[in-house]
C-alpha cells in the first residue's frame, strides 16, 4: 500500500542518488559514520518534492499547494537544509492540508438523530455497494441497528448484491422489484427504521453516468424524498487524478457532504488521498483497505502519514 510514494520519500530523505542531483543526494545516511548531517539545497528540494508528488498521483494543484506551504515554512532557514528538518516540515504540511479539509468530519457513532439517513453516490465500479455493506458491518459491530435500502433498482444485480451483503452482515434490507421507483424504496426503508427506532438507514443508488439523465434525475428524486442527513460520495483510489473530475461532476449536480475512498490496499502510488482532500475539500470519513467486511476504517491522517513516510 502506497509503496511508490513511501519509497520516493525514503530515497529523498536518506540521500539515495536516484532522486535528485548528485552533489546533495548521492549517499545514504548510514554510508559513513560518524559524519555531518546530510543537507539538501532549497532549489533542489522544490523540484525533487514536486516530481515525487506528481509521479505518485498527487494532482498538480495539490502539489503546488504543498510546495508553496513548504517554501513558506522553510523561508527563514538557511540555503542548505538538514534532511530531518525537511522531512518534518513536509510531513507537517501534508498533515495541515488534510486536517484542514477534514476538520468538519462527522463521527457517525456519536450522531444523535434516529434514524440517521445516509445516501451513497458513486460511479459503477467504485465499490459503492460493497462499501455500504462494510459500513453496515462497522456500525453493527459498534452495537448500532441498521437497515439497508436497495435503491439501485436499475440493475437487478445491485439489488441481489446488497441483499447478499445484508444477509452476510446480519442487518435488515428493504427492497422492491427491479426497475421500481428508487425513491419509494428509500421512503419505505426510512419508515421501517422509524417504526422500529433503528439507528441508521443506508441508501444505495444507481451508479451515475454522465450521459444518463434518467439516473441523475432519479438520484435527485431520492435526495428530495429521503432528505438524507448525510450524502457520501464513494471514490476509487485506483483511478488516479481522474478522481477529481469525477468528484467535481457529482458536486455540480448533486451536493455531497463527505467522501469514502475505496481500494487503498491496491493503491501502490499513494497520492490519491492528498489529491482528494486538497482537490475536493470535503472530509474523508472512511477508507477501504481490503476485501473483507471489516476492511474499512475511519480515516486518520496520522495513519496515512505513517504509511507514506518511512521514518
Amino acid at each position: 500500500m502506497f509503496d511508490k510514494l513511501k519509497k520516493k520519500f525514503s530515497d529523498i530523505f536518506s540521500g539515495n542518488k536516484e532522486n535528485g542531483p548528485k552533489d546533495s543526494l548521492t549517499a545514504t545516511r548510514d554510508s559513513v559514520a560518524p559524519q555531518k548531517e546530510k543537507t539538501i539545497r532549497r532549489d533542489e528540494l522544490e523540484s525533487t518534492i514536486e516530481e515525487t508528488l506528481l509521479e505518485a498521483d498527487v494532482s498538480y494543484d495539490a502539489t503546488e499547494e504543498i510546495i508553496e506551504k513548504l517554501k513558506a515554512n522553510l523561508g527563514k532557514l538557511k540555503r542548505k537544509i538538514d534532511y530531518p528538518a525537511v522531512e518534518e516540515e513536509l510531513k507537517s504540511v501534508v498533515r495541515d492540508v488534510i486536517q484542514h479539509n477534514n476538520k468538519d468530519a462527522v463521527n457517525l457513532l456519536t450522531v444523535e438523530k434516529k434514524p440517521f439517513v445516509i445516501l451513497f453516490l458513486g460511479i459503477n465500479g467504485t465499490g459503492k455497494t460493497t462499501t455500504i455493506g462494510k459500513l453496515a458491518y462497522y456500525l453493527k459491530s459498534n452495537n448500532k441497528s441498521v437497515v439497508l435500502s436497495a435503491s439501485d433498482t436499475f440493475r437487478a444485480g445491485a439489488i441481489d448484491q446488497l441483499n447478499i451483503l445484508a444477509g452476510n452482515v446480519g442487518v435488515e434490507i428493504i427492497k422492491h422489484d427491479f426497475r421500481s421507483d428508487p425513491a419509494s424504496v428509500a421512503f419505505d426503508a426510512i419508515e421501517h427504521a422509524k417504526a422500529r427506532k433503528m439507528d441508521y438507514v443506508l441508501i444505495d443508488s444507481a451508479g451515475r453516468m454522465q450521459t444518463n439523465k434518467n439516473l441523475l434525475d432519479e438520484m435527485k428524486k431520492i435526495k428530495r424524498v429521503a432528505k438524507p442527513d448525510m450524502t457520501i460520495l464513494v471514490l476509487d483510489a485506483m483511478i488516479g487524478q481522474d478522481v477529481i473530475n469525477q468528484a467535481l461532476t457529482f458536486s455540480s449536480e448533486i451536493n455531497y457532504d463527505s467522501v469514502i475512498v475505496t481500494k487503498l490496499d491496491t493503491d501502490a502510488k499513494g497520492g490519491s488521498i492528498i489529491s482528494i482532500s486538497a482537490g475536493i475539500k470535503k472530509p474523508i470519513l472512511f477508507v477501504g483497505i481490503g476485501q473483507e467486511m471489516d476492511d474499512i476504517i475511519p480515516f486518520d491522517v496520522e495513519w496515512y502519514l505513517k504509511k507514506i513516510f518511512s521514518s
